[in-house]
């Protein structure tokens, strides 16, 4: 018994060292570079194919061809991948979802290509470079693990990677070389890749997609050590080593002994999901590439080009006809990356899990084998297989709601990883299934015909979301989730929705390709299919479904050749471009017919000519250039339509804002300013009157009147409010109390705890301690969402609008999900701040920060709350538009809505609040009238920071 454990723990240490090298590799990578290599994997395959042709192949000694392949191939990849891949990334930002993007597109590369230089078969024959005595194999973890360490601790170079990994910019402000210190930990983390893939395929079956599965299975020992502790790494990848070897010895009997028997030979991919689902996530961005995201017009006539090349296959005949079967399958599977990626923005990397459970659940129905249930007719079965597979979405859909980013992408590899191991790969499930094809479907002819029903069903169900009110919602979570939150979007909902319902069309699409190719193949639902269904869906379009089922085409009509693997290089080929082409392979098509399209200098028509002539002479004349251009200029901009007409009296008339027919604010409005998002329309702020063509508009109210024509007024309170992050303490017993009508400003130094109070007022921070009433309802534990749904709005610092909607769009979601659904809230916001022009057509995105400022604050207030929290409102505005801004907040307040004001600028505070509060290291040390506060402060210039 004691040799046997003995055994037993040296094959373990074997593997366990194996995976320390790979959690080595990544931490390195990671910590130089900030990017979790998906392509990790892919490299060790190559690194142990290119060591294999050398010495089998060509006959190469084993003393050349190691160091060639590990010490000079192996990091020149990691160095090229840096150059040409991941530093145009690091210009443009940094973005995690692009570098994931890229990192996947490198991975599904060089997948691809090995498939089509060395064939997808396995082979057996791959040199060992060391003994399999484990004790060699623990030696070089250990000693490449403290050499890593020290080098990071004590040495210069380590105290720039950690200052790259902390601020790359500033870090090369300081004087860094940061592009030389991510080469230098790409390198690294390449030759430990190189020395993974060698170590292990002697002793794994080497193909194309087993090693790089296996070595991203034992990607959970650097997720478990948070991606930067070394020691941490080693130790958990040798103890999972040597408890899944040590496994291997129990023989469990009865009805879970398959499922015991799995776990215990796979348990990197049961550490994988616990610290992808358990433990806490890394990365913080959700977003997806703007690209990728980015809602690009239908070409005239596409549509009529894809049905016509859909129906092209039904003249085919023979192998034609068959391959092409596949096409409308996968088109349904890649839609349901569309709901749940271009729609709703999340990362998911785990489709085919869903696909290949519809396809197995559809045989298990119609073989009768399913528990419970009797046998199935194959169409009913496919109908209820969907059925079943769509609750399980929530595996995804659940980690989605906490989770954003990397750990996000992570948490939905592993349930695909979990999924195909523990179901898919088990003879207890999977032994002996035909799946069959419905009656009277039989042939490909007609089952392509029934194929094309139901892509037609399954089209307008994913285009439904993108239109109308869950459209805009789903919009709004993808483009700023925090945005939508504020904006009263039931954002964890929302996300189990939209992976409910991309497992849905994922298991239809499986269960049609299932039924095309008559049976059940767990090879066609691997995880790498779905990361290359991830990286297609991306490049090619993921907010389209002309995208998806271009997807569909390309990668079924690529791979129909002799040698599989050439869909695979070209979908990695335009992933690894997004750095060098951001805008993807679109905007690339149209830069290059932009640059072949012959240019045409612009010239004056006869008429134009002459005006020219006359005013050079008038200029000659008056010796006055730029005065005469300028009131040209004004000329025009005053008769423009839409505009004011000149020779009223708009400059010098007093407006006056009307609620119920009660009067709330008299002010003279200085002459008003054409806009600069040339909406034709000035910021009439701080009025609901308007006078486009001198006369008097009717009183727009700000928001609905209730019952008795005058608005309620609730008070949102806060009492001994605590909160900290970390062991610091951010707020320390804090009260306030906003009063409607009233205007409140908080401001104190950085540090003094104003954000922290913000956002436990705002719900996107829970207090440890303290209440936070919404007149006499306790709103402590409320997420932002609900708390906008009761009245309680609120505005970024950071602009937080939706660049893919449109004005008029941005404002109908806060219309839509706020306290009042008001049929006319959308038209009476966009009146007020000057926004019911042109720009109400326009994409959010690229209109001026002036502009988006009035966009948010339009969205806030078309839900008609009754508190407005306002982060630091003129950040970015411009003299004139503070000043607007600061009419429009008055006229709020006298229209009975409590605002809160956290800002620095301490002029803007003591021209509008009406009650200031000074914090300092978590607490409120002064609080009254603002003159009488801002005395004691350094003067009305003075800025606080935050």
């Amino acid at each position: 018994m004691a040799s046997l454990t003995y055994d037993l723990t040296l094959a373990g240490l074997s593997v366990g060292s194996a995976a320390a090298l790979t959690g080595i590799g990544l931490v390195v990578t990671h910590r130089a570079t900030g990017v979790l290599n998906f392509a990790h994997g892919a490299i060790a395959m190559v690194c142990a194919y290119l060591l294999r042709q050398l010495t089998v192949e060509w006959d190469w000694p084993l003393a050349l061809a190691a160091p060639l392949t590990l010490l000079v191939v192996a990091p020149a990849i990691g160095v090229a991948l840096e150059r040409f891949v991941f530093r145009p990334l690091s210009v443009l930002g940094g973005d995690p979802a692009q570098t994931l993007v890229a990192s996947i597109g490198v991975f599904v590369l060089l997948v691809g290509g090995a498939a089509l230089v060395w064939g997808p078969g396995a082979r057996s024959d791959t040199p060992a470079l060391v003994s399999a005595d484990p004790w060699g194999q623990l030696a070089v973890t250990l000693v490449l693990a403290a050499g890593v360490g020290a080098v990071i601790r004590w040495t210069r170079f380590g105290r720039e990677l950690r200052a790259v990994v902390d601020d790359r910019s500033l870090a090369a402000l300081g004087g860094v070389d940061a592009d030389r210190v991510a080469a230098a930990g790409w390198a690294f983390g390449s030759f430990t890749a190189g020395l993974t893939g060698v170590l292990l395929a002697p002793y794994v079956r080497l193909d194309p997609y087993g090693l790089p599965l296996l070595v991203m299975e034992v990607m959970a020992v650097a997720v478990a050590a948070r991606m930067r502790s070394l020691p941490v790494a080693v130790v958990v990848a040798l103890g999972i080593g040597v408890a899944q070897s040590q496994l291997t010895r129990l023989h469990p009997t009865g009805r879970l002994e398959p499922l015991l028997q799995a776990v215990g030979a796979n348990l990197f991919v049961v550490a994988l999901l616990v610290a992808a689902l358990v433990l806490p996530g890394i990365g913080a961005r959700d977003a997806l590439p703007r690209t990728a995201t980015a809602r690009v017009a239908t070409p005239p006539g596409a549509w009529i080009v894809a049905v016509v090349l859909f129906l092209l296959p039904l003249g085919f005949a023979g192998s034609d006809l068959h391959t092409s079967v596949q096409v409308p399958a996968l088109g349904v599977v890649l839609l349901s990356l569309v709901v749940v990626t271009g729609r709703s923005g999340q990362i998911s990397l785990g489709q085919a899990a869903y696909a290949g459970l519809g396809a197995l659940f559809t045989a298990l129905l119609a073989a009768g084998r399913f528990p419970g249930l009797p046998e199935l007719p194959e169409l009913v079965a496919l109908l209820a297989a969907v059925l079943l597979v769509a609750p399980l979405g929530l595996l995804t859909g659940w980690p989605a709601i906490g989770r954003h980013g990397l750990a996000l992408a992570l948490a939905t590899f592993a349930v695909g990883v979990g999924v195909s191991r523990f179901v898919f790969a088990q003879p207890y499930a999977t032994s002996g299934l035909a799946l069959g094809r419905p009656a009277g479907f039989e042939g490909d002819r007609a089952y392509y015909v029934l194929e094309l029903v139901l892509l037609a069903g399954a089209l307008p169900a994913a285009h439904a979301l993108r239109r109308g009110r869950t459209g805009r919602a789903l919009a709004a979570m993808r483009d700023h989730e925090a945005g939508a939150s504020a904006a009263g979007v039931r954002v964890p909902a929302l996300k189990l929705t939209a992976f409910v319902a991309g497992a849905a069309l994922a298991a239809l699409g499986g269960g049609m390709l299932g039924m095309g190719l008559r049976a059940f193949d767990p090879a066609a639902y691997d995880p790498v299919r779905g990361l290359l269904w991830f990286a297609a869906i991306v490049v090619l379009g993921a907010d389209s479904v002309l995208g998806a089922l271009l997807a569909a085409a390309l990668l079924v009509g690529l791979d129909a050749g002799t040698r599989g693997g050439v869909a695979a290089a070209a979908v990695g080929l335009l992933a690894v471009l997004v750095g060098r082409f951001p805008g993807g392979p679109y905007e690339a098509l149209r830069l290059a017919a932009g640059r072949l399209r012959p240019r045409r200098e612009a010239t004056l028509t006869p008429l134009g000519s002459a005006v020219r002539r006359r005013l050079r002479a008038a200029v000659q004349d008056s010796g006055t250039p730029r005065v005469a251009a300028s009131a040209g200029v004004a000329a025009v901009r005053a008769t423009a339509p839409g505009s004011t007409a000149a020779g009223t009296s708009v400059g010098t008339d007093t407006a006056s804002l009307r609620t119920g027919g009660r009067p709330l604010v008299r002010r003279t409005v200085p002459p008003p300013a054409a806009a600069a998002d040339g909406s034709g329309h000035p910021w009439v702020s701080g009025t609901a009157e308007r006078t486009d063509t001198g006369r008097r508009t009717a009183p727009l109210p700000l928001r609905p009147r209730t019952a008795r024509g005058v608005p309620d007024r609730p008070v949102l309170r806060a009492r001994a409010l605590r909160a900290g992050y970390d062991g610091f303490t951010a707020l320390d017993g804090v009260d306030l109390d906003l009063p409607p009508g009233r205007i409140t400003a908080v401001v104190g130094p950085n540090g003094a705890g104003k954000s922290t109070l913000f956002h436990c007022l705002a719900g996107t921070v829970r207090p440890v301690s303290g209440r936070v009433a919404l007149g006499e309802r306790d709103i402590t534990r409320l997420p932002a969402h609900a708390r906008t749904r009761l009245g309680i709005a609120r505005t970024f610092q950071q602009l937080a609008v939706f660049p893919t909607l449109t004005v008029a769009e941005n404002v109908r979601v806060g219309a839509e999900q706020g306290r009042v659904v008001d049929a006319d809230a959308v038209e009476r916001a966009l009146r007020l701040f000057g926004l019911d022009g042109a720009v109400r057509a326009l994409p959010a995105v690229g209109l001026p920060t002036g502009t988006l400022r009035r966009v948010e604050l339009a969205r806030a207030l078309a839900g008609s709350p009754r508190v407005l929290l306002l982060d630091e409102p003129a950040a970015g505005l411009d003299t004139g538009e503070v000043t607007a801004l600061t009419r429009v907040l008055r006229a709020l307040a006298a229209d009975g809505t409590a605002l809160l004001v956290v800002e620095h600028d301490l002029d803007l505070v003591a021209d509008l609040a009406d009650t200031v509060h000074v914090m300092t290291a978590g607490r409120v040390v002064a609080s009254g009238p603002a003159d009488r506060v801002l005395q004691g402060l350094q003067g009305p210039s003075t800025v606080v920071d935050r």
